[in-house]
């Protein structure tokens, strides 16, 4: 091929390329969809099969598109994880991939402490706490189950605090001086139960990635336990590990 022929080439993937990404950003594609076979795409779009996907991998690379060897093309779903060692609360995770989080309040009640919720808080049993369960959606697309049990010692008037569509870690910071200022988190597989797979319109059974928290403020006070159950194919867990220095 000459280099007026690599050049001509390259013109038609790059406008393949964006008119597919033209596409995905009108919403012709729904998130989560699969898109029409390449023979059919290809044709529809006037171009050969290799120049698709040519098009399709660089879609693929920026993390618009993923491929099944067996399905064919989906348009990836909005993906939330933590930057590597850095606490963030659902909404500040959002914001920063330019999202739009959202919150249902499913459950909201202030009560006793649990015996081992007493004992993670460090606060003596029977103490109030309020308990929080809401839906976190991305783009209106539910991607987390977020359940916490929030010390009321700290926050007295907190069950009063309206938190639909707005982040817990900002009001406790902003209405009650709390920084939160560092996290014990860790992440498991499980199976999703059956009311959670309807609130994530996903089916029961399907795979999620449940993460617990333990959150502290800056003096060293545990100030909430969390459950978080994620989409498994809306989250992503990143960390920096360091190997300890050898004498």
């Amino acid at each position: 091929m000459t280099s007026m022929e690599d050049t001509r080439a390259g013109a038609v993937v790059e406008q393949t390329y964006r008119r597919l990404s033209d596409a995905l950003r009108r919403g012709v594609y729904p998130v989560g969809g699969r898109l029409p076979g390449e023979r059919d795409l290809a044709m529809t779009l006037g171009v050969s099969r290799s120049t698709l996907r040519l098009a399709l991998g660089r879609l693929a690379e920026e993390n618009r598109l993923e491929r099944s060897s067996q399905r064919g093309w989906f348009v990836r779903r909005n993906v939330v994880g933590e930057p590597p060692s850095t606490l963030q609360s659902f909404s500040e995770m959002a914001r920063s991939r330019g999202l739009r989080p959202q919150s249902t309040v499913l459950h909201c009640r202030a009560r006793p402490a649990a015996f081992e919720e007493a004992r993670q808080l460090a606060i003596a049993p029977a103490s109030r706490v309020l308990e929080l369960r809401r839906l976190r959606s991305l783009d209106g697309v539910p991607v987390c189950v977020d359940s916490s049990v929030v010390v009321l010692a700290l926050a007295p008037r907190l069950a009063e605090v309206d938190l639909t569509d707005r982040s817990l870690y900002e009001t406790l910071e902003q209405d009650y001086g709390l920084r939160i200022a560092h996290s014990s988190y860790t992440v498991h597989a499980a199976a999703a139960d059956e009311a959670t797979a309807e609130l994530l319109n996903i089916e029961p059974g399907d795979p999620v990635l449940i993460g617990e928290e333990l959150t502290y403020s800056d003096d060293g006070s545990p100030v909430l336990t969390g459950r978080m159950v994620y989409r498994s194919d809306a989250y992503r867990f990143q960390a920096d590990l360091f190997r300890p220095i050898r004498a």
